[in-house]
């Protein structure tokens, strides 16, 4: 199948399972709402090595947030409840409170919860407070600028994690702008988020390693100096560099979206082929066919 000139692989991408959360990061201004956004999805790419998984969705206007100051919608995504809850109370602490004027709202309504502010309020060193407004309490934490305001309790839900497309270009420079292509137009969607660095990654990785105890090691069948050398390889032979965009989403549907509009604004002259990471099955549970995007669109 094809996209104009670019090819697209007949293969999945394999995703797995996660849990998500959305967090509302608030500020006296744009410029502070978008400083503690950026602190707690920073060293946030991947569980194998940073634990979580974490990205901005949007920027939030006034209009859109709890107490009516600009904000910031974040993704956070871990591989069970119990490790989502810890991270968010590092993140939230280390991150969000110690900046300058914010405030920090739950941007989930879901069956689960986990307490954050409950348990960051012990900063307050015995001065906290707590107010509750209908069925919602929120802790007053003293700090040096004031007060930060932060929700008792935070919800989450199954998330898809792993979503991918695999970029392959004819060179790097066209390779690079079919990525920012897809990355613009990914973002540009609800509930996902692009964890890697400007929503790309160049080292793509696959389940193992030669060495014992590494988890994981760069995927060779993507590498191009690695063409004549590692054996089987995914690229054709006009490839000369491979990208890769992770996604994670607060469901299957987002996934498979983000991945369809992706591959849409990737495609264009020089880049040869769209394809995508994958461990045969073994993975994942979920198994996100390209093709499957282009026949049938978005809905699995």
């Amino acid at each position: 199948m094809q996209i104009g000139s670019t090819h697209i692989e007949d293969t999945f991408a394999e995703a797995f399972a996660m849990w998500g959360t959305r967090v509302v990061v608030t500020a006296a201004g744009p410029e502070w709402a978008q400083a503690a956004a950026q602190s707690m999805t920073g060293f946030a790419t991947s569980v194998i090595g940073c634990k979580c998984e974490a990205g901005i969705e949007r920027a939030l206007a006034a209009q859109e947030t709890p107490d009516g100051r600009p904000g910031a919608s974040i993704l956070l995504f871990a591989m069970d409840k119990a490790a989502l809850g810890k991270r968010l109370v590092e993140r939230i602490g280390q991150c969000v409170m110690t900046c300058p004027t914010t405030a920090c709202f739950a941007g989930l309504d879901s069956g689960h919860d986990t307490s954050i502010g409950g348990k960051l309020r012990y900063f307050g060193d015995g001065y906290q407070m707590s107010k509750k407004i209908g069925d919602r309490r929120y802790w007053r934490i003293p700090v040096m600028d004031g007060e930060f305001l932060v929700q008792d309790r935070f919800g989450m839900q199954p998330a898809v994690g792993g979503g991918n497309l695999i970029l392959c270009g004819t060179d790097a420079g066209t390779a690079v702008a079919a990525a920012q292509a897809a990355v613009a137009a990914i973002r540009a969607l609800p509930d996902v988020a692009l964890p890697f660095p400007g929503g790309v990654v160049r080292s793509g990785s696959k389940v193992g390693s030669r060495y014992k105890g590494l988890p994981a090691s760069t995927n060779d069948a993507f590498c191009p100096t690695l063409r004549s050398v590692a054996g089987a390889t995914g690229l054709r032979p006009e490839v000369n560099c491979a990208l890769e965009i992770v996604i994670d989403g607060l469901s299957e549907h987002a996934v498979r979206c983000a991945m369809a509009a992706g591959m849409q604004a990737a495609a264009r002259p020089g880049l040869a082929a769209i394809s995508a990471g994958n461990y045969g099955g073994n993975l994942g549970q979920y198994q996100i066919r390209l093709h499957s995007l282009l026949n049938g669109g978005a809905v699995p």
